[in-house]
């Protein structure tokens, strides 16, 4: 619905549970993940599904990582280039920052620095990206502080936008009362022990949710948001 504001990432590698392992993580970011097993591939896939970040292993079949990343840097597309490496070796290093290679991670790496990495590309070469972010029919934007639901712009307080925004970014998630109030309102939080079933409400009429399909009760368990 909103394809010029989700941010989509190449992953190419020609390991497989690397690969799982990394399109998995990163769908449930909110992300849009294309995959690539091989170097010719990966290029075909820079070309049709222009990713915003490539995230290239060095080693692969067909094309290696470093002529993959000089044919898109070459080719002048505005793509960030983070390549993977099972050696810490210098000299590719070198060799991958000459062709073009924004960043570099050596194998194994956590989750949760390659976040960090992509997040920092993006801040640097697509800043106007992160302040809008795409989950199904939510657009969330931050630099308004404005959610868009199914083409039509919501009418929310602080703390409406804070929950909704919350509940949206943990979709799939069964998210407990007491994690909400800790996230949303804090753990200082002292007012009515019903505050989340309120705001629930609230939030469920102005989506016009009114068979709790898109906001559900799991009794006893807490709320969870579904998206397609």
């Amino acid at each position: 619905m909103y394809p010029d504001k989700r941010i989509r990432i190449l992953i190419a590698d020609d390991e497989p549970n690397i690969v799982q392992f990394l399109e998995l993580g990163l769908l449930g970011e909110g992300y849009d993940v294309h995959t690539a097993q091989d170097g010719e591939e990966a290029l075909q896939a820079a070309r049709d599904f222009k990713p915003h970040v490539a995230i290239l292993d060095v080693m692969m079949p067909e094309r290696s990582g470093f002529e993959v990343c000089k044919a898109i840097k070459d080719s002048g597309d505005k793509i960030a280039v983070i390549m993977l490496t099972a050696k810490d070796d210098v000299t590719d290093k070198v060799r991958g920052l000459t062709l073009g290679a924004d960043d570099y991670m050596v194998k194994p790496f956590s989750f949760d620095e390659l976040l960090a990495r992509i997040q920092a590309r993006l801040r640097n070469q697509f800043p106007d990206l992160l302040s809008a972010v795409a989950y199904g029919p939510f657009l969330i934007d931050d630099r308004k502080n404005e959610i868009t639901y199914m083409d039509r712009v919501l009418e929310l307080s602080p703390t409406e936008y804070d929950l909704l925004k919350f509940l949206v970014m943990n979709h799939g998630a069964v998210l407990s009362k007491t994690t909400i109030l800790d996230k949303v309102w804090s753990y200082d939080f002292g007012g009515e022990n019903n505050i989340v079933e309120v705001y629930i409400r609230s939030l469920r009429e102005k989506l016009g949710d009114k068979e709790h399909r898109l906001i559900r009760t799991l009794r006893g368990a807490g709320y969870r948001v579904d998206l397609p």
